[in-house]
């Protein structure tokens, strides 16, 4: 059996690996290249073809010309739920705001009734098919949060269907808790309650069973306040969660300086953020996820400021924000088409986005959205003329074929082999 596995005839490979200032050197871009992946599926060699080492037991794979960079990282999605938003998307086609589809019932309270009306089988298979899809289109790493449940059995509900997700997919899975979606119709008259539960039960549960790596919160009008907010975030953290925030994505709440001041991993949307929230963020080390699928579909929605957030130093990460609501998407490298026609971004920035800085949102720290020796070896393997394509060439399935860990798992039609 081969100790090794060898990709060759890779015409333009992408490390994410910077050399340089230039956006090529940027990317860590070489020409005629391989990768050897050992039986443990990690990178234990990169670099130009004709100095790849000689090995016994080597299994090769001719990647025909192929242009290859590290697998995606969805740093930010909602794939688990039951049901769709059609009618309020056709609503808003006619002019009815996002707020007052809403206050009329549909929303995110619409996908609750339906999320906690399906099973687990239900809400597994639904997800799967999904989650089978972003890794067609070149994810191989994908947070999943919680949040249509808004129960304390519901949300563990969502929280084991992630964990049979793990068991039926190849893909990484990072788990998210959004309990604090909104405050569900049971606890509107004393949301405190619903507060006090998060932080007293389920967080501590959630822990203690390990079905999450991060916490979440929705902090805007409608939804929790800043001071809710950071007592969520801060339970999370004393029971060892990483914290993410959706923030200014409707308004201003300056939660995202606030999020970043107490260690936020990332504050997600930004669409309003302020100059000052940016420059926090920056001393921070906070990462923005930014959602421009959501952007799109809403319609004239804010733009979230993504020059301002890299000039000022703050890492910016791309994602499909997959949900029934907002973004129902998940054609992952339209989100670097968005990032750069939309919010302003250069085309190699908008590659780092849906790869290392994807994987800096999220706090991995082994060298996933890279390929460097120790890397993952996940590979997004792209029928295409050059990188500058992926952002170019919208709406197109560039991706030909995903590998994870050495092992292809996806091919042109979207099968997936069982892990």
């Amino acid at each position: 059996m081969a100790s090794c596995t060898r990709f060759t005839g890779i015409r333009e490979l992408l490390t994410l690996v910077p050399t340089g200032a230039s956006p090529d050197e940027q990317l860590g871009r070489l020409e005629n290249a391989a990768i050897d992946c050992d039986e443990k599926g990690r990178v234990v060699w990169v670099g130009e073809s004709a100095q790849a080492p000689h090995r016994d037991a080597l299994e090769v794979h001719d990647l025909g010309g192929a242009v290859v960079l590290p697998g995606f990282v969805d740093a930010h999605t909602h794939i688990v739920f039951a049901g769709d938003r059609t009618q309020d998307f056709a609503a808003r086609c006619e002019g009815v705001s996002y707020e007052e589809v809403a206050r009329r019932g549909g929303g995110i309270r619409l996908t609750v009734r339906e999320t906690r009306a399906a099973s687990h089988d239900q809400l597994t298979l639904l997800a799967l098919g999904r989650l089978n899809d972003l890794v067609a289109h070149g994810a191989t790493t994908v947070e999943i949060k919680s949040g249509y449940g808004l129960t304390f059995e519901d949300e563990l509900k969502i929280l084991e269907v992630i964990a049979r997700l793990q068991e039926r997919s190849p893909a990484r899975l990072v788990p998210t808790l959004l309990a604090a979606h909104i405050v569900p119709d049971e606890f509107r008259s004393d949301r405190g309650a619903y507060v006090r539960m998060i932080i007293k039960e389920l967080i501590p549960e959630v822990t203690a069973r390990g079905l999450a790596e991060h916490v979440d919160v929705f902090c805007e009008d409608g939804a929790f306040t800043v001071e809710e907010t950071l007592q969520i975030l801060e339970a999370g953290r004393s029971h060892g969660l990483g914290l993410k925030v959706h923030g200014e994505q409707l308004t201003r709440t300056s939660i995202s300086a606030e999020a970043a001041r107490l260690g936020a991993l990332s504050v997600d949307h930004c669409e309003h953020a302020s100059r000052e929230d940016i420059e926090v963020m920056a001393a921070c080390g906070t990462t923005a996820v930014l959602l421009p699928g959501a952007s799109l579909f809403l319609g004239g929605h804010a733009r979230a400021p993504a020059r301002a957030l890299i000039d000022a130093g703050v890492a910016v990460a791309l994602s499909t924000d997959c949900n029934p609501g907002t973004c129902p998407s998940r054609h992952v490298t339209l989100m670097a088409t968005l990032g750069c026609s939309m919010l302003g971004m250069a085309p190699h920035e908008s590659v780092q986005a849906l790869t290392s800085m994807g994987a800096r949102a999220l706090g991995l720290r082994d060298g996933t959205g890279t390929l460097d020796v120790g890397s993952p070896c996940d590979l997004a393997v792209c029928d295409i003329e050059g990188w500058r394509s992926l952002p170019y060439a919208f709406g197109s399935r560039p991706v030909r074929e995903v590998w994870i860990a050495g092992r292809r798992v996806s091919q042109r039609d979207g099968t997936i082999p069982a892990p």
